[in-house]
């Protein structure tokens, strides 16, 4: 990772304290899980730093990456306990304490045999802007990346101006800039901005956007993301996405300026698509080096965990792996199985950071033949690469 800049990355935006508590017990529904006025007898509690400063910032400094992190606490219990957990792994040293403000939590419930569901408050997040950024910082890394704006009200207000001026400034600096999103909520205040007219606003400043297909699909096509739910009845949705509706949003998200769209697909893997030789040459401090990037289209199923203890920043952490990879200089291909790796390691434990192996750990995973779920793409045009292990779609030029 030699570079002329003392760091590879600054991690900025979301951050909290997540609360994980362990069920010791079933029930066939939530609501008789939860019944009003009962006594729900728990396992034992793990804490956690989590968001994706934390999750995305501590396991790419796990394997091997020189990480400054930036984000805002309150002044507050769970800030202390925060900071502390930062100080533990020497990263605390950007984090901006806000007397007066809460810090951001969030109450992981994974009730056996349902879903995950998630208990949030925002809190100092929902100030964070783009003068909470330090640019002289940001000038010294060769990439920025960002997570979470839903979840950060200041960032999405008034048309998403505070997005679009930090992705600005942070590309001002010269560094590669990239953009990770999270579910809005429908019924909240993210949930009524125009996201498709904010990621027009905003993505002509990021080299790599790496959202999931939910998210994204939401964010373009309102519409088409309900009749999808409507669709999977119950079932996770990425069972009724498919391979062209995620390669028609990774071109909609293209066509607004980024050189690399990164989909994230949960248990199906991860997608990707990149532009061509004169959007990559703009990429910043850390250009692709390794191997073909221009114009290609792939994906690459997840690998196999069982028991899967939970997956709390899961989408973090495959960022990681892939952002890890890329600044390492390494081709695509690689890039790719990095982040199916990492996010793979990270839901064998039920918090975001402690299933996260090193870098050679991970390496050594892989090559001892970790198994990969099947993926099955059946459309026209996409092509399997058996000694990859992969899926190349129709604009792959590899």
């Amino acid at each position: 990772m030699s570079s002329d800049r003392p760091l590879d990355a600054v991690v900025a935006g979301h951050i909290c304290f997540d609360v994980i508590p362990q069920f010791v017990k079933s029930a066939p529904t939530l609501a008789e899980l939860f019944r009003p006025g009962s006594l729900v007898q728990m396992g034992p509690v793990t804490t956690s730093t989590g968001g994706p400063v934390s999750n995305t910032g501590i396991a790419m400094s796990i394997l091997g990456a020189r990480v400054e992190l930036m984000g805002k606490v309150g002044d507050d219990f769970f800030g202390h306990a925060l900071l502390g957990r930062l100080r533990e792994l020497g990263k605390a040293g950007g984090m901006i304490v806000v007397p007066g403000e809460q810090t951001s939590y969030t109450i992981v419930v994974i009730a056996p045999g349902h879903d995950r569901m998630f208990l949030h408050n925002p809190g100092a997040n929902n100030t964070f802007g783009a003068d909470d950024v330090r640019y002289d910082v940001v000038a010294n890394a060769r990439l920025f990346h960002l997570g979470y704006p839903p979840l950060m009200k200041h960032l999405f207000a008034n048309g998403g101006e505070q997005l679009a001026e930090t992705f600005r400034r942070a590309k001002e600096t010269g560094a590669t800039t990239s953009l990770d999103m999270s579910l809005p909520d429908p019924a909240s205040d993210s949930g009524q901005v125009d996201w498709r007219e904010l990621l027009q606003r905003t993505l002509p400043h990021v080299d790599l956007y790496v959202p999931s297909a939910e998210e994204t699909l939401f964010m373009l096509e309102r519409d088409t993301y309900m009749a999808k739910m409507r669709e999977a009845a119950g079932r996770d949705l990425l069972e009724v996405i498919t391979p062209a509706d995620v390669t028609h949003i990774a071109d909609v998200c293209l066509s607004m300026g980024p050189g690399v769209v990164m989909i994230k697909c949960g248990h199906k893997g991860i997608y990707i698509r990149t532009a061509g030789q004169a959007r990559l040459d703009k990429i910043g401090a850390a250009k692709p080096s390794g191997g073909k990037w221009t114009d290609r289209e792939m994906w690459e199923s997840s690998f196999h965990v069982d028991p899967v203890a939970g997956a709390t920043g899961s989408g973090d952490s495959s960022i990681a792996g892939f952002l890890s990879a890329y600044l390492r200089g390494l081709p695509i291909e690689t890039c790719l199985r990095m982040a199916n790796a990492v996010g793979g390691c990270n839901v064998t434990r039920p918090d975001a950071i402690s299933g996260i192996l090193s870098w050679d750990e991970t390496v050594k995973k892989i090559d001892a033949g970790w198994t990969k779920n099947p993926l099955g793409v059946k459309e026209r045009g996409w092509r399997w690469d058996a000694q990859g292990q992969r899926y190349h779609g129709p604009n792959d030029r590899g």
